[in-house]
C-alpha cells in the first residue's frame, strides 16, 4: 500500500477517507511541520498533502525520490516549485472554486470595516472612551460610503467576479483590470493605470505570479485616487506593504483592509501594525467551516485519484499526464 504524508490535520472526515486508500502519516501539531522533519517524513512516501505554509522547493523535491504526487489544500501554489515537480512528472493538485464565495465575502467585509472605521469604533467603545459629555457629534467616526462609489477590481477571475456581483448589490460602479483580455458583465475594463486613478476602492484579487509580484508597488500606489481604500485578499507579495503604510500615514489613502502579507505570520516590525486606519486579518479568506471542509475534501479527491492511477480532478500541471 502506498504511503502519504499529510502535513496537517484537516477539518471534516477527509483524512479518514484518505486513510482507506493508503498508509497515512499525519503531522498532528497545529504548528507547521519543520522543513527538516518534512523532508525526513517524505523519504518513505509516494504522496504528500500539504498546506500553503509548507515550502515545497526544488531541494525538497530532489531529496524525496519516492515522491510521485502532491496535493495542496490551497488555490494558490506559489509555495510550491511547480517546475521542479513537473520535471519529475509529479502532478500537483489544488483546490480551486470552492473558496470563491467565502473569499469574496471577506473582501466586502474588509471593505466595509475599513471604509466605516468599524475596528476603530469598536476599540473606542471597549476602551471606555465614549464620553457621556459628548455622546454624539457630526464628525464622529466619519467614514466612506460604498453606495455610489467606484470599485476597481484587480484580477477578474472567479473571485474578482464574485466581488463584482456583491459590490453591484451595494450600488457601486464597477471597473476592472485583468492580465489577459476578459469581459465581465457589468464591469468596465480599463488599463491598469486608469483603474488606479479612477477607483475609490481597489480590490486585489489576482494570483501571485512573477508578473504580479509587487504589482501594487510604490509607483502604482502613488497613482491611486487620493482618499481611496485598498483591500487585499489575494497574496501579500502583490502589494508593497511599506509603500502602502506610507500612503496611509500621509493621508493619500483613506484606509486599507489586509488579509495577506509578504511574510506570514506578520512580523512585529510590519509598518501596517501600528496604523489605526488599517483592518488586519490573519489570512482567513477561506475560513468558513463549510469552505474549509470542501477544500479538504477536494485535496483528498486529488490524492485518491493519484493513488488509483487516475489523473487528479484538479491538477495545476496536467502536462505531466502526457496524452492521457
Amino acid at each position: 500500500m502506498k504511503k502519504v504524508f499529510a502535513s496537517s490535520r484537516l477539518p471534516g472526515d477527509a483524512l479518514s477517507r484518505l486513510a482507506e486508500h493508503c498508509e497515512l502519516d499525519t503531522w498532528e501539531s497545529d504548528s507547521p511541520v519543520p522543513p527538516a522533519v518534512l523532508r525526513d517524513r517524505l523519504q518513505a512516501c509516494e504522496g504528500l498533502l500539504c498546506l500553503l505554509t509548507n515550502r515545497i522547493d526544488a531541494d525538497l523535491v530532489a531529496a524525496c525520490t519516492r515522491l510521485r504526487f502532491v496535493s495542496s489544500m490551497s488555490v494558490g501554489v506559489d509555495h510550491v516549485d511547480l517546475d521542479a515537480l513537473t520535471r519529475r512528472g509529479i502532478p500537483l493538485g489544488n483546490t480551486p472554486g470552492v473558496l470563491v464565495d467565502t473569499t469574496a465575502d471577506l473582501t466586502l467585509a474588509l471593505m466595509l470595516a475599513a471604509a466605516r472605521r468599524i475596528p476603530e469604533a469598536d476599540r473606542f467603545v471597549r476602551e471606555g472612551r465614549w464620553d457621556p459629555a459628548a455622546p454624539w457629534h457630526p464628525n464622529m467616526f466619519v467614514g466612506r460610503d460604498l453606495a455610489g462609489a467606484t470599485l476597481g477590481i484587480v484580477g477578474l477571475g472567479a473571485i474578482g467576479q464574485a466581488v463584482a456581483r456583491r459590490a453591484a448589490g451595494f450600488g457601486m460602479h464597477l471597473l476592472g483590470w485583468n492580465r489577459s483580455p476578459r469581459e465581465v458583465r457589468g464591469v468596465q475594463v480599463l488599463a491598469f493605470n486608469e483603474l488606479l486613478a479612477e477607483s475609490d476602492f481597489l480590490s486585489v484579487n489576482v494570483a501571485l505570479t512573477p508578473d504580479t509580484r509587487n504589482l501594487l508597488g510604490r509607483d502604482a500606489i502613488a497613482r491611486m485616487k487620493p482618499g481611496a481604500v485598498l483591500v487585499n485578499t489575494a497574496r501579500g507579495g502583490i502589494v508593497d506593504e511599506q509603500a502602502l503604510a506610507e500612503a496611509l500615514v500621509a493621508g493619500r489613502l483613506f484606509a486599507a483592509g489586509v488579509d495577506v502579507f509578504g511574510r506570514e505570520p506578520v512580523e512585529p516590525d510590519n509598518p501596517l501594525l501600528g496604523l489605526s486606519n488599517v483592518v488586519l486579518a490573519p489570512h482567513i479568506g477561506s475560513a468558513s467551516q463549510r469552505t474549509r471542509e470542501r477544500m479538504a475534501a477536494l485535496a483528498v479527491d486529488n490524492l485518491v485519484a493519484a493513488l488509483n492511477g487516475d489523473p487528479m480532478p484538479q491538477c495545476v500541471n496536467p502536462e505531466v499526464y502526457g496524452s492521457l
